[in-house]
């Protein structure tokens, strides 16, 4: 019998402009002995329905659209027992994918599909943010608002510039933002605020900022804190820009650098968050946890 496939794909993320590179992709499946179920997502979470519902009785979802599209996915699969979830397969068709960059899978959704199908799956590690799940990033403060406030229309046009747009309308508005955060070994409470705060298991956040491959493994459990702090004069800015340019984390003092395995964060002021690119409402605590090697990834 044939293996069955659940193929989930946005067709407005990206600037695919034609289905040709999809149905080389889906040929390739095809060949490899799955048998394919194709569901395109038309509103926010049909994604996460989907595989919800239907996916425990494939033996792969494959999805094709960005960073959200895969978040939604992933969140779908998190609702599945762990001994019934299916292996993914990511076709990167978004206007950053930081997460796909971080993993080196191809844009050219036929050479991620002939990738995949070598069937050498990865173990990833899944964070949890109160009641949901993200795949690779869970984000606050300066730059966070760009990824889910730049329209799509935008992104598909310009892609990595659309962020950068963005950002630069952001920086107008920059501002400290007054968090406690608490890991299991130690406290962060600086009351000038911080800039911005990422708990991630990526090497790019946001397309802007960048984490040493070095730094990150994607399924030792651990997550990666990054706390950038508020600079008081231009040479502490220069400084810091500097360190995030270079990736000098250690050795930098605007920047707090660690690896941990939770996070809770408490805060008496509306703080937006970002989970993978998509807008999360603030709450005053959230409380951030990992899931370690979640899902099985075919690279």
């Amino acid at each position: 019998m044939s293996k069955k496939l659940l193929f989930i794909v946005n067709p407005r993320a990206g600037r695919t402009k034609s289905n040709g590179p999809l149905f080389d992709a889906a040929t390739i499946y095809s060949e490899a002995g799955y048998l394919i179920t194709i569901r395109k997502t038309r509103r926010r979470g049909d994604a996460t329905r989907l595989v919800e519902m239907y996916g425990a009785d494939y033996d792969l979802i494959v999805c094709h659209g960005g960073d959200g599209t895969l978040n939604e996915t992933v969140n779908g699969l998190m609702r599945i027992p762990r001994e019934s979830r299916p292996q993914i397969s990511y076709l990167p068709g978004g206007s950053t994918n930081d997460f796909a960059a971080s993993l080196n899978i191809d844009e050219d959704p036929a050479v991620a599909a002939q990738s995949a199908m070598r069937f050498r799956p990865r173990a990833l590690d899944v964070g949890r943010f109160g009641d949901r799940h993200f795949v690779y990033v869970a984000s606050f403060g300066a730059f966070t608002r760009t990824s889910y406030s730049v329209p799509q229309d935008v992104k598909n046009m310009f892609g990595h510039f659309a962020y950068i747009l963005g950002g630069v309308g952001d920086l107008d508005s920059l501002r400290p933002y007054r968090v406690r955060l608490r890991t299991e070994e130690e406290s962060f409470d600086d009351p000038d605020g911080y800039l911005f705060g990422a708990v991630s298991n990526s090497t790019s956040i946001a397309g802007l900022m960048k984490l040493s491959p070095e730094d990150v493994s994607f399924d030792d459990g651990e997550f990666e804190l990054l706390l950038v702090r508020v600079p008081k004069t231009a040479a502490q800015l220069q400084q810091l820009t500097r360190a995030l340019l270079y990736q000098e984390y250690d050795d930098s003092q605007g920047l707090i650098f660690r690896h941990v395995k939770r996070v809770t964060a408490e805060t008496e002021e509306n703080l937006p968050w970002s989970l993978d690119g998509e807008y999360v409402p603030g709450a005053q605590r959230v409380d951030i946890s990992i899931e370690d090697n979640a899902i099985d990834l075919l690279l």
